[in-house]
């Protein structure tokens, strides 16, 4: 037995096992860098944002982009899958016997596979007790992967329209591209406590959030499955409007906001640590300029009548912003996903929800 290609053939299995066990069934993040699908994800999405790159933006690239989410996790399987076959066709190789009917490694390597498949050609039957032995613990491992494989799928795309459901309500309020002064206008009738509860619902969103995208980070690749909306572009919407609140409401009206502040901006940290981007260093903060602070002060004001929007106010805003900005910048370029902006230059302050202006609304949501 050629010891040093059977203990190879062991760490090859060995390795894949452990890395299928982390994905599907190990419910926390791992930060460990030697990992399988750790490097797969790295490799595979830069190329494929290298050629994203190169389109035009609009639908093609959006499309493009959007097909490597589902792409990536058949590859994964089809990865650890060949890592398996081929780590046990080392091991059935390193114990065959000179006289067995396939010597060569390719041999070898394609009994694993009727091994690992259960197919039972029979073709070879190897004559070695410990090769026996391979075989049917190669029998066991195989069936069981195809068993978790299958049952893992579920689970993914579960997670995935939990999080896309609630994405579909937030393009209604806040607008395609998304605005924190549309989100606003759209909560001026409610006042104070609707958005205060609205708010409530996105602590809620950024639980599940964590719960999934930090176990499951392949999950950040799923683009929308709605034109115009991503999860990302939400989520810094949401932090925008926390922020204003926090650092203008009165000292009553601050605890949702900030507790949903904390929530998403927990949910950007841990993302970007499970996909390994750091922040931005010297990031260029989205425009936020005096007369974009003037519209979200007059956005504020139905809200909460007494919100502050006084240099101090303005001050905390930014401190707020620079604790988000820069692990929000970064993790949109590293997903080629826009970020929104504070306000919608292309939609006027007043008058939004005239009759009008809502008729016109709907009628080119209705031509798109």
């Amino acid at each position: 037995m050629n010891s040093t290609v059977f203990l190879l053939g062991v760490l090859v299995v060995a390795v894949t096992l452990l890395d299928a066990f982390e994905v599907v069934l190990l419910p926390r993040a791992i930060q460990r860098r030697m990992r399988v699908n750790r490097h797969f994800f790295k490799w595979t999405w830069w190329a494929w944002a290298q050629v994203a790159t190169k389109l035009e933006p609009g639908r093609r690239r959006d499309d493009f982009l959007a097909v490597y989410g589902p792409l990536s996790m058949v590859a994964l399987f089809g990865l650890w899958g060949s890592c398996l076959i081929g780590g046990f066709g080392l091991m059935q190789w390193a114990v065959v016997r000179a006289d067995y009917t396939s010597t060569t490694l390719l041999g070898q390597i394609i009994v694993s596979g009727d091994a690992f498949f259960t197919l039972g050609y029979g073709d070879n039957v190897p004559g070695e007790r410990l090769a026996r032995f391979l075989v049917i613990v190669e029998a066991g491992t195989g069936f069981g992967f195809i068993a978790l494989t299958i049952g893992y799928l579920p689970v993914l795309y579960q997670h995935f329209a939990r999080r896309d459901v609630q994405l579909i309500e937030f393009a209604f309020r806040a607008g395609s591209p998304p605005s924190a002064e549309e989100l606003l206008d759209w909560h001026a009738h409610g006042g104070a406590d609707a958005l205060e509860r609205w708010l409530g619902r996105w602590e809620s969103w950024a639980g599940d959030l964590i719960e999934s995208h930090a176990v499951y980070p392949m999950l950040a690749f799923y683009r929308s499955q709605h034109r115009g909306q991503s999860w990302v572009g939400s989520l810094a919407t949401v932090l925008d409007v926390c922020a204003l609140v926090i650092a203008g409401a009165e000292d009553g009206r601050r605890q949702q906001a900030t507790a949903t502040f904390l929530a998403l901006r927990r949910t950007l940290f841990e993302v970007s640590d499970a996909l390994h981007v750091p922040p931005a260093a010297g990031a260029v903060a989205r425009e936020l300029d005096e007369h974009a602070r003037r519209r979200l002060g007059s956005s504020m004001h139905p809200i909460q009548a007494r919100w502050q929007d006084d240099p101090g106010a303005m001050q905390a805003v930014d401190r707020l912003r620079s604790s988000y900005e820069p692990r929000l910048i970064a993790l949109a370029a590293y997903l080629l996903l826009p970020l929104p902006r504070w306000v919608n230059p292309a939609v006027l302050a007043a008058g939004r929800f005239s009759r009008e202006a809502v008729v016109q609304r709907l009628a080119e949501d209705d031509a798109t």
